[in-house]
C-alpha cells in the first residue's frame, strides 16, 4: 500500500479486554485485523464522522466515530504518529482530528453523556472513561436509584486477559438534573431507557420487525419473547433481557430431533451471551416442528428490494413455525445454515442418543463436525477455521485468508464390557490436538456401524481398543457383532496368553507313563490332607467311639496293622493307575501331531514377551494375571508407530506359518488318510 500507514502492534479497546492487531489507513477508510487471525473491522471513508486523539497511559489513543452510532478506540501509538496521521486524516478524508484530555483526578462523581452507541464519562471538562454501549448485554435496575450494567466478555480473549469488564453500576440520585424524573419514571430509569436505545444502535424509534410469542429456550432456559429488529434480535423473559447484535450471530444450524415432534434451532454467538457468571455461546431453541404460523415483515416493498434483496420476502410458502424463524434470522442477519448432514440412523434420524457429562442428549454428526445438544450445547468443528464473516477490503492489498487447519487428531470407539460379556452400548471419543477431548457414552450398539463408517469417510483417525491395528476384531468386532452374550475378544486373549505361557512349559516336563504309585508315607500325607478337608473328622470320632466300646479289640488288631497298611497302599494304587488311565485317555485326544507347524502369534503376544520380564523385576509382588493386566493397559496406550514393530514381527511370522501350513498339508496329502500318525 503506497498511500497509506501501517501499524502493527496496535490494540482495539472495547469486548474482551484489548486485542492487538495491524492497522491500515489508507485513502479510501481504515482496516484493522486481529493478530494471529480473526475479525476484520473495516471502516470506508464515508462512513466515518468524527475523529479524536487522547493521550492516555504510555501511548496515544485513536477514536473513530461512524454514522452507525459505533466508535472504535484504537491505541499504542507513538507521539510522531499523531502529527503524520493527523496531516494524513485530513489530507485524504477531509476530516480534522480534535484532542481530548484525559481525567487523571479519581473523582468517580461526574455526569454522564451517549452519543450513539458511546457512553462517557466525564469529570468536568475532561472525559475520565468511556465505554461501547453495543457491547453491554444487560441494563437494568437495581433499586430505585442504581443502573446496572453487564458487558459480553469474548471467550477467546478472557484466558490471555488478567483483567476485564464485567458490571458497571451508576448511582443517580432522585435530585439529577440531567435526567429528571419524576414519580412514575425516576431519574436512574430514564438514564437506564437511553442505555438501552443505545445497545440497541442508536435508534430509539426502531420497531421489531416480528415477534414471536412464548418460545420454549433450552439454554439459556426460560420461555422468552423473541423480537427481531433490522439490527438485533430481542430475547425478553420474566427476568432476562437479552439484546444481540446480528453481527454477533456467526451461525444457525436447524436440527431435527430422532423420533421426536421437535426441531431444534441454534444460533451460534461471537461473543456469548452472559446469564450471571455462566456464558452461552449457543442459544438453543426448541420448536413444535408441525406448528404453523403466519408473519409478515413490518417492512415496505421498497426496503425489501433495496437492502434485503433475496434474502427475505414478504411472507414465507413454508408456515412451520421453526422455518418461518429461520428464513427471517438468516435474511436479516446474513449468517449461514447449517442442515443435517448425510448421516442416518438405525431408526432413520439425524442423530444418535448419548450422554455428555452425565447429561442425556443427541449427537448430531455433521459434514464437518459434531454437535451435542442440548446441554451442555457442545460444538466440535473437524477443522480450525475462522467463523468470522469475512471481508474483502477495497483499494488496499490487505488480503484477510482463513487457514483451515485438523482439530480432531483422533476418533476413539470403546465399548462396555464387565464379566467377558459385552454391553449393548459403546462410547465415542473425540480426542482434539490440544488435548481437550469429548466423551460421548452410553451409545446403543447398534448405531456403531452407521458412526464407523459416516466417521471414516471424512477422513479422521480412528482408533480402536485391542484390534492390533486391524479393522476386524478387537472391538470393532464386539461392537459388530449382533449377539447379546458375546465375549470381549481383546480379554479373553489376554487371559489365554497369560495362562498358557507358563502352563505350556509345565505340561512339557510332564509324563503320562511315569509310575507314580506313591510311598506308604506319601499315603500317610493323603490321608492327613483329606482329613484337614472334612473328611477327618468323621474318621477320628469314630475311631475314638471304637476305642472307648472295645480296648480289647483294638490290641488285638494292632498285630494286623502292616497287613491293613498293605492293603490301604494298595487301594491307593488301584486309584490312582485308574485316574492316570483316564487322564491318558483326555490327553489322547488332544494330541497333536508333532510335525504340524506351530501358529503365528500376534502383536501383542510379542509386546508381551518383552516386556514381561521388565515389569516382573520391578514389581516382584504381582500375579500372573495383573501382570497380563498391565501389559493389556500398556498396549492399549501404545501409538501406532510404537506398536509397529511388534506388527512387523507378527507379519513375518504370519508369512512363515503360511507357507509351512501349505506344505504341511501338501505332505499330508500325499501320504493319505492311513499314513499319518495318531
Amino acid at each position: 500500500m503506497t498511500d497509506g500507514h501501517h501499524f502493527n502492534n496496535i490494540s482495539l479497546g472495547g469486548r474482551g479486554g484489548f486485542n492487538p492487531g495491524q492497522l491500515k489507513l489508507y485513502s479510501g477508510g481504515l482496516a484493522w485485523k486481529k493478530q494471529g487471525g480473526g475479525k476484520i473491522i473495516k471502516v470506508d471513508k464515508a462512513d466515518i464522522t468524527s475523529v479524536a486523539w487522547m493521550w492516555i497511559p504510555k501511548s496515544y489513543q485513536l477514536s473513530v466515530g461512524t454514522k452507525e452510532g459505533l466508535f472504535y478506540r484504537f491505541f499504542g501509538f507513538y507521539q510522531q504518529d499523531v502529527s503524520n496521521l493527523t496531516n494524513f486524516i485530513q489530507r485524504s478524508m477531509g476530516i480534522s482530528p480534535e484532542e481530548k484530555q484525559l481525567s487523571i483526578s479519581g473523582y468517580n462523581w461526574g455526569g454522564v453523556e451517549i452519543d450513539g452507541t458511546r457512553l462517557c464519562f466525564n469529570v468536568g471538562e475532561k472525559e475520565a472513561f468511556e465505554v461501547s454501549l453495543a457491547d453491554v448485554s444487560q441494563a437494568q435496575m437495581q433499586g430505585k436509584t442504581d443502573v446496572v450494567l453487564q458487558f459480553h466478555v469474548d471467550d477467546t480473549a478472557a484466558d490471555n486477559e488478567k483483567d476485564l469488564l464485567m458490571d458497571l453500576s451508576f448511582h443517580v440520585p432522585t435530585s439529577n438534573v440531567q435526567f429528571i424524573g419524576d414519580e412514575h419514571c425516576t431519574s436512574a430509569q430514564n438514564l437506564c431507557q437511553k442505555i438501552l436505545h443505545g445497545t440497541c444502535g442508536g435508534s430509539p424509534s426502531e420497531v421489531a420487525l416480528v415477534t414471536f410469542d412464548g418460545i420454549a429456550i433450552l439454554t439459556p432456559r426460560g420461555r422468552y419473547n423473541v423480537a427481531l429488529h433490522q439490527s438485533f434480535l430481542r430475547l425478553h423473559g420474566q427476568s432476562n433481557d437479552f439484546k444481540i447484535q446480528y453481527s454477533s450471530i456467526l451461525r444457525l444450524f436447524i436440527l431435527p430431533k430422532s423420533q421426536d415432534p421437535h426441531t431444534f434451532v441454534v444460533i451460534t454467538l461471537d461473543p456469548p451471551i452472559r446469564k450471571g457468571q455462566t456464558l452461552y455461546p449457543h442459544i438453543v431453541i426448541q420448536f413444535v416442528t408441525e406448528a404453523v404460523v403466519e408473519r409478515e415483515l413490518a417492512l415496505s416493498e421498497q426496503v425489501l428490494t433495496e437492502k434485503y434483496k433475496d434474502r427475505l420476502q414478504g411472507s414465507d410458502t413454508d408456515h412451520r413455525i421453526h422455518k418461518v424463524f429461520s428464513n427471517i434470522l438468516c435474511g436479516l442477519s446474513g449468517a449461514k445454515v447449517t442442515s443435517p448432514s448425510t448421516f442416518r440412523s438405525c431408526q432413520h434420524g439425524y442423530a444418535v442418543k448419548s450422554a455428555l457429562k452425565a447429561e442425556d442428549g443427541l449427537l448430531y454428526p455433521l459434514e464437518k463436525g459434531f454437535f451435542f445438544l442440548p446441554k451442555p450445547a457442545t460444538l466440535i468443528l473437524h477443522e480450525e477455521v475462522c467463523l468470522y464473516k469475512k471481508n474483502v477490503v477495497d483499494g488496499c492489498s490487505f488480503i484477510y485468508i482463513v487457514s483451515c487447519l485438523l482439530q480432531i487428531e483422533y476418533v476413539l470407539f470403546d465399548h462396555h464390557g464387565a464379566g467377558g460379556v459385552t454391553s449393548q452400548y459403546f462410547d465415542l471419543l473425540v480426542k482434539l490436538k490440544n488435548d481437550q477431548e469429548h466423551l460421548f457414552s452410553n451409545i446403543q450398539r447398534i448405531e456403531y456401524q452407521n458412526l464407523f463408517s459416516f466417521i471414516s469417510g471424512k477422513n479422521l483417525k480412528v482408533m480402536n481398543l485391542g484390534d492390533g491395528q486391524r479393522r476386524t476384531g478387537g472391538v470393532t468386532a464386539a461392537l459388530e457383532s449382533n449377539a447379546d452374550d458375546s465375549v470381549d475378544p481383546h480379554l479373553e486373549r489376554i487371559k489365554n496368553q497369560a495362562c498358557n505361557e507358563e502352563s505350556d512349559e509345565e505340561d512339557e516336563d510332564f509324563v503320562v507313563d511315569k509310575d507314580d504309585s506313591g510311598s506308604p508315607s506319601d499315603d500317610s500325607e493323603e490321608e492327613s490332607s483329606d482329613a484337614s478337608m472334612g473328611g477327618g473328622e468323621k474318621k477320628s470320632s469314630k475311631m475314638e467311639a471304637s476305642s472307648s466300646k472295645s480296648p480289647v479289640k483294638m490290641k488285638q488288631d494292632t498285630g494286623s496293622d502292616e497287613g491293613s497298611q498293605n492293603k490301604k497302599t494298595k487301594r491307593k494304587k488301584e486309584q490312582k493307575s485308574g485316574s492316570d488311565e483316564g487322564s491318558q485317555k483326555k490327553k489322547a485326544k488332544r494330541k497333536k501331531d508333532p510335525n504340524a507347524p506351530k501358529r503365528a502369534i500376534v502383536p501383542f503376544m510379542y509386546f508381551s514377551k518383552a516386556e514381561r520380564a521388565n515389569i516382573k523385576n520391578s514389581n516382584p509382588d504381582l500375579t500372573t494375571t495383573e501382570i497380563a493386566k498391565k501389559l493389556g493397559e500398556r498396549w492399549h496406550k501404545m501409538t501406532a508407530e510404537e506398536r509397529q514393530p511388534y506388527v512387523e514381527q507378527s507379519r513375518v511370522d504370519k508369512r512363515r506359518y503360511e507357507e509351512e501350513s501349505a506344505a504341511y498339508r501338501g505332505a499330508a496329502a500325499q501320504r493319505g488318510p492311513g499314513d499319518g500318525s495318531e
